[in-house]
């Protein structure tokens, strides 16, 4: 059911804690399944994603595609952080079972809740992103079976 690769990073995840300090810092969560994500980033001078960390309430998942997503956007900068979606962290993992996508799409949503939080604490705006929402289905009921 589970590649090979979401299991070493459910087992083995990577950047689990916080970043004492963060320069931004984005929580969502997933009302329909109970899976909240939070994730820490510390950015440099130069925009640049110098540490990233999470920490994740769910299933395995979750967990894993929270893991992925911390590694894909470290060491880039704000613009390519931004442009990480869901099918990256899925193709990285190799996949999730169709049930599973919307943790894919609770990462992306953390990633760009916490660059908001980093441009609203810096006075920034941030081309193409827009406000995150608290919970990734908010009026979105039939998107979850489209996939």
């Amino acid at each position: 059911m589970y590649t090979e690769k979401v299991m070493d990073h459910f087992q083995h995840p990577r950047n689990v804690g916080e970043i004492e300090n963060a320069s931004g810092v984005g929580t969502v969560g997933n009302a329909k399944c109970g899976d909240i994500m939070r994730i820490y980033l510390d950015i440099d001078e130069n925009e640049i994603i110098r540490d990233c960390k999470f920490k994740t309430f769910g299933c395995g998942a979750a967990i894993a595609t929270s893991s992925m997503a911390t590694e894909l956007v470290k060491g880039k900068n704000i613009r390519e952080a931004l442009e990480v979606t869901n099918k990256a962290v899925m193709e990285a993992l190799d996949g999730l079972p169709p049930v599973k996508v919307h943790c894919s799409l609770l990462a992306e949503e953390a990633i760009h809740a916490a660059l908001w939080d980093y441009a609203e604490k810096h006075g920034i705006k941030i081309e193409g992103l827009d406000r995150p929402k608290s919970d990734i289905h908010e009026g979105e009921e039939e998107e979850e079976e489209e996939y």
